[in-house]
């Protein structure tokens, strides 16, 4: 259960239980019903393998493997919202590591947008904070892929009435308040006391690449998103719910 599905049997029963008392459920094909559609889903979030392979392993169609993500995704966020929080709720006083990652998707010609200069190719920014300890805080609303760092962090709301003094990011949040590695002087090298300053915050700020490597274990968010564009946020959603629900003790 867990290697296919991300969840253990306990929480593919209890988040079963929860997706059943959501209505509508007509819409959830019948031949695989409540359990059977939510496996399809995480098989196709988890690995994001062809919906025919794993309709192939269910004994079903691929267009109702289709219709079981597309009517599961929705119901998964329902089910799980809470489990991450807006920029308004963020917690004050508290120190986070933040950075930005890219989540790559199909390169759609009528959608220039999603190109990434600094990733090479296309997807959606998210912009992604934890704690020191290594715990998912907050998630940003997906922005198009040529969206810069700090445009994107600027947009999602979250240094609204925040201290952000002793948060740690990198150069890219240079300007905002937070602690970043010191910029190298124009036509100059950094100082040694400026490289160890700049090792130390590089140190911190791993845990926050570290979170986002395991967030795209979920291969969903690793690999090439093929599905129609304006679902893709959705699915983005639901998956770090069901990161969140996986992870929280």
């Amino acid at each position: 259960m867990k290697c296919t599905t991300g969840l253990s049997a306990h929480q593919f029963a209890e988040l079963t239980q929860w997706i059943s008392q959501s209505k509508p459920l007509h819409t959830i094909p019948a031949i695989l019903g409540v359990a059977g559609s939510l496996q399809a889903t995480l098989i196709y979030l988890r690995h994001n393998l062809p919906q025919a392979v794993i309709g192939e392993l269910l004994g079903v169609s691929q267009p109702t493997v289709s219709r079981a993500v597309k009517t599961l995704t929705e119901l998964v966020t329902r089910a799980l919202d809470g489990y991450l929080i807006t920029a308004e709720e963020v917690a004050p006083g508290c120190d986070y590591v933040l950075d930005g990652t890219l989540i790559p998707c199909w390169s759609w010609k009528a959608h220039p947008e999603l190109w990434s200069g600094k990733h090479k190719r296309t997807g959606l920014n998210v912009q992604v904070l934890v704690t020191p300890a290594g715990r998912l805080v907050w998630v940003s609303d997906p922005c198009p892929g040529s969206t810069h760092d700090v445009a994107a962090l600027d947009a999602s709301g979250l240094l609204e009435d925040l201290d952000v003094s002793g948060w740690v990011a990198d150069k890219g949040y240079i300007g905002r308040g937070m602690i970043t590695p010191p910029r190298k002087p124009a036509g100059k090298k950094l100082s040694d006391t400026a490289k160890k300053v700049s090792r130390s915050i590089n140190r911190v700020r791993y845990i926050v690449e570290q979170v986002n490597a395991h967030i795209k274990t979920w291969k969903i968010l690793k690999e090439d998103y093929r599905r129609p564009l304006n679902t893709f946020p959705q699915t983005i959603t639901a998956t770090l719910l069901l990161y969140t629900y996986t992870t929280t003790p």
